[in-house]
C-alpha cells in the first residue's frame, strides 16, 4: 500500500511494480495551498534580502516557483536581485525538483533530515539572513537550532497537509478485506503515520496493531501487514504511536525505501 499524496504516489509506486509487487495506492495526505501566500509572496520579492534560501520538499519547490510564475519573478530574475543568494536542499529529490528549474543548488547534506541540515550550515549562517520555505505544520529543528547559531530565520509557509477524507472508507475497506489487505504499508513522512492513525480510527487502528507480525496475536485468517517508513524521522512517529517499524530505510529516499523492502523480503515468503 502507497499512501503517498495522490500526484506524488507514482514514483514509489511504478519502481514497485517493475519488480513485480501489487500496488494499491490510497493517499494518507492531501498537499493544500495555504490560506494566505502574501508571506511567501513578500519574502520572494525581497529575495535580494537573503543569504540563504532552504527547501525542505519536493512541494514547497513547486509551490515556490508558483509564486515566481505568478509574480513574474523567474530564476534568472532571481539571480539578478541578489547574485550572492545561496540554496540548501534537504535531499536529492528537493535538490532535482530546484535545478529543473534552474536555480543551483549548494548543499545538500549527507543524511536527508532536518537535523542534518543545520550540521552542514551550522557554521556558515552566523549574522546570515535565511528564508525557510515549508508546510504550515513542520518540525522547528531548521529554525530553532540555526538561530542558535546566530542567523536571522524567516520562516514561510507554502503549502499545508490535510487528511484526505476520501481516503477514509477505501482504507478502511481495504484493511477489511482479505484479498486486498496489504502485506506492507509504506510510510513517507510523519504526516503520512498520524493521517494514516487518524483515518482509521479507533478500533480499526487498534486491530491493525494486532495483525502485524509479531507484535501479539493476529485476527485469525488476517493478513500478515507490516510497516516501511522512508527514514528515522518517520520511524519516531510510527514508534510513537504504537504502529512499530519492520522495514526502514538506509537512505531516506523513494529508492532507498525500495532498496529496503527488497532487502527485507527477498530472501523468503512474506
Amino acid at each position: 500500500m502507497v499512501g503517498r499524496a495522490r500526484h506524488q504516489a507514482g514514483a514509489l509506486s511504478s519502481e514497485l511494480r517493475k519488480l513485480g509487487a501489487e500496488v494499491l495506492e490510497i493517499p494518507f495526505i492531501e498537499i493544500r495551498k495555504p490560506q494566505s501566500f502574501r508571506p511567501l509572496d513578500s519574502a520572494l520579492k525581497n529575495l535580494a534580502e537573503y543569504d540563504w534560501l532552504i527547501l525542505t520538499s519536493v512541494n514547497g519547490v513547486e509551490a515556490m516557483w508558483e509564486r515566481l510564475r505568478r509574480n513574474r519573478i523567474t530564476s534568472k530574475t532571481a539571480a539578478r536581485l541578489d547574485p550572492g543568494l545561496r540554496v540548501a536542499a534537504i535531499g536529492p529529490a528537493t535538490k532535482k525538483a530546484l535545478e529543473q528549474r534552474g536555480l543551483k543548488v549548494d548543499v545538500v547534506p549527507k543524511e536527508y533530515v532536518a537535523e542534518s541540515v543545520v550540521r552542514s550550515l551550522r557554521r556558515r549562517v552566523k549574522e546570515k539572513r535565511i528564508l525557510l520555505v515549508r508546510a504550515k505544520i513542520a518540525r522547528d529543528v531548521i529554525p530553532r537550532e540555526l538561530r542558535r547559531a546566530g542567523a536571522h530565520v524567516d520562516v514561510v509557509e507554502a503549502y499545508e497537509t490535510a487528511v484526505p477524507e476520501s481516503s477514509r472508507r477505501r482504507l478502511r475497506a481495504a484493511l477489511n478485506n482479505s484479498k486486498k489487505r496489504p502485506h506492507v504499508v509504506t510510510f513517507t513522512s510523519s504526516s503520512t503515520v498520524r493521517n494514516f492513525a487518524q483515518l482509521l480510527g479507533g478500533t480499526l487502528l487498534a486491530e491493525f496493531k494486532q495483525n502485524r507480525v509479531g507484535s501479539g496475536k493476529r485476527s485469525q485468517g488476517a493478513e500478515r501487514m507490516r510497516t516501511a517508513s522512508i527514514g528515522p524521522v518517520t520511524s519516531s512517529t510510527l514508534r510513537e504511536l504504537g504502529l512499530g517499524v519492520d522495514v526502514a530505510a538506509r537512505e531516506f529516499t523513494i529508492p532507498g525505501l525500495v532498496r529496503a523492502i527488497i532487502d527485507k523480503f527477498s530472501d523468503g515468503p512474506f
